[in-house]
């Protein structure tokens, strides 16, 4: 049995994730910041809860030594995240901070805990949930895309040097998934002069997210990632994603930027 390390497992797509390769005969090691909460998965075969918080580096270092402890890992799914909306001149400091915490540094440093243990073994894989928030860029979402893009820069050049020691590196870059993501994963701060465009932002993501793709859905692709045996760095995942995606690269860069940003100004 292969086994699949995924973080942010407590709902949404990391816990459809967890839920789908369990049901495919995977070991799952399903981690989150309270693992006590997960009752579901914990009722599950072939599942194990561990406490992980990727934005606290020694908790990652024992976490990681735990689950190795347990056995060989194959896949490390790193996806847990959150967004955060807001113009820049409103966001606090802290707000910044969490956000590079959580999205970048905590994917960075889950990967990089591993790293010894695939190089060792000449196998292994790292899938990382960006967004099609790292491919093009909405309103109000800087410093979210900040995160989003990044990890699809490090993804690209890191395929460079772990390529050669059997390690694949793949991202899954969802549209909107159908989840309490809004109410449970999603920061924001306000400003009276940004009041229009925020307004318009929400209204809009409204309606996109009558289009948004079930989490189960977009496991299937995380499935198909750790699967398929192919090379491929990038798996856009749902219509919506495609949809634009595939816009951007039609129109172009500026003339995509131009044209998309009509709908919230």
């Amino acid at each position: 049995m292969k086994t699949i390390f995924i973080t942010g497992a407590s709902t949404g797509l990391g816990k459809a994730a967890a839920q789908l390769f369990q049901s495919r005969g995977w070991n799952v090691i399903a981690t989150m910041r309270n693992p006590e909460a997960a009752s579901e998965l914990a009722a599950l075969d072939n599942v194990t809860l561990l406490p992980l918080d990727v934005t606290n580096l020694e908790q990652i270092k024992s976490t990681v030594n735990k689950a190795l402890e347990l056995g060989n890992v194959d896949v490390v799914f790193n996806n847990a995240g959150y967004g955060l909306i807001g113009p820049l001149e409103a966001l606090k400091d802290e707000q910044i901070l969490k956000q590079l915490d959580t999205n970048l540094l905590g994917v960075i440093r889950v990967t990089q805990a591993f790293i010894p243990y695939f190089r060792e073994k000449k196998s292994g894989m790292f899938i990382s949930t960006t967004s099609i928030g790292g491919l093009i860029a909405f309103p109000l979402g800087s410093t979210y895309h900040a995160t989003k893009w990044a990890l699809e820069g490090w993804s690209e050049s890191l395929s460079y040097e772990l390529n050669k020691f059997g390690i694949d590196i793949k991202t899954v870059s969802p549209g909107g998934i159908k989840t309490d993501f809004v109410s449970r994963s999603l920061d924001s701060a306000t400003s009276p002069a940004y009041e229009e465009i925020t307004n318009s932002l929400f209204s809009s993501m409204e309606g996109m997210m009558e289009a948004a793709s079930k989490p189960e859905q977009i496991a299937e692709v995380v499935y198909e990632a750790a699967t398929d045996g192919k090379k491929q760095l990038r798996y856009v995942a749902g219509e919506d994603a495609k949809a634009l995606y595939a816009q951007r690269l039609e129109l172009g860069a500026e003339a995509f930027r131009e044209q998309f940003g009509k709908q919230f100004i």
